[in-house]
């Protein structure tokens, strides 16, 4: 569906450019993921690595610019940013194959502060987020290992992966990328996946995340997650941002639903997640989490789309799992996109509204007195 939009739309084709030797177009690649709001150039650049076999290079390069209401302390009402900068070099074929994202990013989420893509870069996943080493003996299984995308929950890492430019309240309980092993398997319409990885980006190799996948038919799908902490992870010194306590010993448990047709796609999921009280760690009681959230996208043209989320998480138990121990919140977001070729422009308007907030800790606003949040942020850039 995103190739035949991209031929619409009047994409590049190998004729439209002269390339020097040894390279050459390719067609379009199923990593990284895309939303059905945005595309990847169907023909990357491939290179001829001799007994490597094909190399095949890609990327994206885009900016944003956001505004806010009740903005954090120590938030800016205003900002501008690299929102991603960011190559791609992958081998997809044979029994070695190996995948490498590398660059600078910013990750902007409803609900929570924004920062800049240097310090989200150098706090979080580093200059190479993603890279990971696959081997596939056969068509129907294949293990990797190395920084791995999480099985977790219905968004991605970075903006260009999803519907909105911002990812949801529910991502925001979820972990993002981990270091680990994972191992994947398709029987006819299953599809399994099997990790042990580090969980929260801990460095500590202690959690179990599976992922089970039903292609009903072509336009419906439906998958569980379920994963969680064996152990147990205490405060992670060296990453602190990407590494909360409380998530880092939670069981998590996702059912996500998916129905494509175009010119629709719609993702409804529901989420919940539990932490146990652990005094060894600084969790001195339990708390749980429970959400849901409906993703949906409308190609409006070739050219256009229309993108939204609904969502409402509630939480209950004595730590602080949201904007306060037993704190709820639901959100909206908007985002119009437009794509020509490999340029693209969108703009998020999302909103939201909490409950039961702890006053002057969690809440908005500098002195974390506000209840609520407005945000527009618009992005443009190239996916090369």
């Amino acid at each position: 569906m995103k190739i035949s939009r991209f031929a619409r739309a009047g994409l590049l084709t190998s004729a439209s450019l002269i390339l020097p030797e040894g390279l050459a177009f390719a067609d379009a690649l199923s990593n990284p993921s895309m939303p059905p709001s945005l595309a990847a150039n169907p023909s990357p650049i491939s290179l001829d690595a001799g007994p490597l076999g094909n190399i095949f290079v890609s990327g994206t390069l885009s900016g944003f610019a956001d505004a806010q209401s009740n903005s954090y302390f120590g938030d800016k009402s205003f900002r501008w940013d690299l929102s991603n900068g960011q190559a791609w070099v992958q081998k997809t074929d044979g029994l070695v194959q190996f995948y490498a994202q590398a660059g600078a990013y910013d990750i902007l989420s409803v609900g929570v502060p924004t920062y800049s893509s240097s310090f989200m870069t150098s706090n979080t996943y580093g200059v190479v987020p993603v890279a990971y080493l696959k081997l596939a003996p056969t068509d129907s299984f294949s293990v990797e290992a190395g920084k791995l995308p999480t099985l977790m929950g219905a968004e991605y890492t970075f903006s260009f992966q999803n519907f909105n430019i911002e990812r949801g309240l529910l991502w925001n309980q979820e972990n993002a990328i981990n270091r680990g092993v994972q191992a994947n398997y398709t029987v006819g319409p299953i599809a399994l996946n099997l990790s042990w990885n580090d969980g929260y980006y801990s460095d500590r190799f202690n959690w179990l995340t599976g992922l089970a996948t039903w292609t009903i038919d072509p336009a419906n799908t439906l998958a569980f997650f379920g994963g969680g902490n064996m152990g147990s992870t205490g405060l992670v010194s060296s990453n602190r941002f990407a590494t909360p306590v409380l998530q880092s010993n939670s069981d998590v448990y996702d059912l996500m639903y998916t129905w494509s047709a175009a010119p629709w796609t719609v993702s409804p999921y529901v989420q919940y997640s539990h932490v146990s009280a652990n005094p060894a760690v600084g969790i001195l009681n339990s708390a749980d989490s429970w959400g849901g959230a409906v993703l949906a996208n409308y190609d409006i043209d070739p050219n256009w789309n229309l993108a939204g989320r609904v969502e409402y998480i509630g939480t209950s138990g004595g730590e602080n799992l949201l904007y306060g121990a037993g704190s709820k919140a639901w959100s909206f977001t908007v985002t119009p996109t437009y794509q020509y070729k490999i340029f693209f422009a969108r703009a998020d308007l999302s909103y939201v509204a909490a409950e039961h907030t702890t006053p002057f800790l969690t809440a908005f606003g500098q002195l974390g007195t506000k209840t609520d949040q407005f945000r527009g942020v618009l992005e443009a850039g190239v996916i090369f």
